[in-house]
């Protein structure tokens, strides 16, 4: 008897969380980490944009609903939290000279660069499919590997 109320309770817990889940414009929600490597120097910043906007991929500057961070290129590991299920694309740029945006000589990238699932670059940036990955659980990483061209 002792133990009925305990195992009501904890029913009806689960039943309200499930419940929450499935009201109209409830959304689960996940966390991202972006563990960035090969960054040639702990020089400037790294700049981070995740998007799921194909058509503002990688540059993030038409899409209000990018999410854009800068750290200092010490640290390896951005986290973003609260993210919708679905698919995203993250870009990264080493920002070696602070001066907040990936400095090019014709055409061609003179810092550091990196895209989510890290696929092959050729000549301009990969699209979207390319770097496409689908947020599905609750904690998820993406390991992006940095390259420089000069």
């Amino acid at each position: 008897m002792r133990g009925q109320p305990m195992r009501k309770l904890a029913l009806a817990s689960g039943l309200g969380a499930a419940a929450l889940l499935s009201l109209p414009g409830a959304v689960a929600t996940g966390e991202l980490s972006v563990v960035v490597s090969n960054l040639r120097s702990h020089k400037g910043f790294v700049r981070v944009c995740l998007t799921a906007d194909p058509a503002n991929f990688p540059a993030c500057i038409d899409d209000a609903q990018a999410v854009t961070r800068s750290i200092p290129a010490s640290a390896t590991n951005i986290r973003f939290d609260g993210l919708a299920r679905g698919d995203y694309a993250v870009a990264v740029i080493h920002d070696e000279n602070g001066n907040r945006k990936l400095d090019t000589f014709a055409g061609i990238p003179r810092e550091g660069f990196g895209f989510s699932r890290n696929p092959p670059v050729t000549f301009g940036p990969p699209r979207f499919a390319a770097a496409r990955f689908t947020l599905t659980s609750d904690a998820e990483t993406q390991q992006v590997r940095m390259r420089y061209l000069f």
